[in-house]
């Protein structure tokens, strides 16, 4: 195998994307920036165990693991940044009020988690922690939006979820965890015709009303209509009245914001650590959603402080590519003389403006491959003056 040979899924960045997403990260970290959240850099390598808090299962199997050659103990590679988010916010930083964080770095997956995507995404996301209120939620959410305006993703579908429709049916029934996990793996699959014939096989362990409900639960996706069919059709528990009460009153508030916005009661996705509200961006030649995000109050028990919390994250990778680039920017060549001062001075003022100088370094004054400038500096009445080339 030759040596310049990269694993399957891993890539360089050459300088044209390079620069592209490091355009939109700058955006986007300035937007969350004046929304007061501040950044952090967590380590990408800790112990297994610590990277694993909160996420349950979910993480396992998406990372690198090693061993630690100093302690002996096992290491990992983090495939997500909230975990370690959560430890910062629960015991560096130890505030009891709200505290608004923010990151932007690689993280790697030991499998892509879809044909064209990578196994070093570059994590880009918000996490609020300290308020448990609906407040928080619009919030995030109207942020995240705005991150994707920003980045130049103008048409955006958005799909609403709440894990606290199934948690409700689940836990007024009383049920193992095996049958609910079986249960949560169907849901999460649409798989109809099993959910149909587990709720069957489990007649003498769910109520009618429950099994009944579960049934439904896949079938009611689509617009504001949902909510409506949900009151109607499923149990009048608290649970679930107070989590339709929350999907109405997002939707009342970001409508203006989006193209269009759908609500899925089936979704499930990170229902180990999600505790609310879920929510999924879409938008146009993305078969993926290019943001995930929501509700998890429990993270932090594991670190010895369950703070609510709400965030969201997206892959700055995936994203750019969705975002027509520019070509690289042309720059000025100037000659190679550092005894000039005048030269000098005028090439420090160029890119003190930000404009890209390249000086020809010597015996390569005629190299056309070496620059990449449609300018040059030329002495012309005692001075230095940029010239179209």
């Amino acid at each position: 195998m030759p040596n310049w040979l990269l694993p399957e899924y891993v890539e360089d960045i050459l300088p044209v994307e390079a620069l592209h997403i490091e355009a939109i990260r700058r955006r986007i970290i300035d937007a969350l920036y004046v929304h007061g959240y501040q950044l952090v850099n967590p380590p990408l390598l800790e112990f297994e165990e610590s990277l694993l808090t909160g996420s349950g299962s979910d993480m396992d199997l998406h990372m690198f693991k090693v061993v630690d050659q100093l302690s002996g103990r096992s290491m990992g590679l983090r495939a997500d940044m909230t975990p370690q988010v959560a430890r910062i916010d629960a015991h560096l930083l130890n505030c009891d009020g709200v505290t608004r964080l923010c990151y932007a770095n690689s993280v790697l997956h030991t499998m892509p988690s879809g044909l064209t995507c990578t196994r070093e995404p570059l994590q880009v996301g918000a996490e609020l922690y300290g308020h448990v209120g609906l407040e928080s939620d619009i919030e995030i959410q109207q942020l995240m939006l705005q991150c994707l305006s920003i980045a130049g993703i103008k048409k955006i579908h958005l799909d609403l979820g709440h894990v606290a429709v199934f948690r409700g049916l689940i836990c007024n029934d009383n049920i193992s965890a095996d049958l609910e996990s079986e249960l949560f793996s169907v849901l999460q699959a649409k798989d109809v015709a099993r959910l149909k014939a587990l709720c069957n096989e489990s007649s003498k362990i769910l109520s009618e009303r429950t099994r009944q409900a579960l049934i439904l639960l896949p079938e009611l996706y689509g617009d504001r209509t949902v909510l409506t069919s949900a009151r109607k059709l499923l149990p009048d528990y608290p649970e679930i009245t107070n989590a339709l009460d929350t999907l109405e009153a997002i939707e009342k508030e970001l409508s203006p914001m989006v193209n269009s916005i759908a609500f899925d009661l089936a979704d499930l996705r990170g229902y180990h650590y999600h505790s609310g509200i879920v929510f999924a961006a879409y938008t146009k030649s993305s078969s993926n959603a290019i943001v995930l995000g929501g509700r998890y109050d429990e993270i932090g028990k594991a670190f010895g402080r369950a703070r609510p919390a709400t965030g969201f994250s997206l892959d700055l990778r995936e994203l750019s590519r969705l975002i027509q680039s520019n070509p690289y920017p042309k720059g000025i060549k100037a000659p190679y003389d550092k005894d000039d001062g005048a030269l000098q001075n005028k090439i420090k003022q160029l890119r003190t403006e930000g404009q890209i100088v390249i000086m020809a370094l010597p015996g390569h004054e005629s190299d056309v491959n070496t620059f990449s400038c449609d300018r040059q500096l030329i002495h012309e009445n005692e001075g230095w003056v940029v010239v179209d080339i």
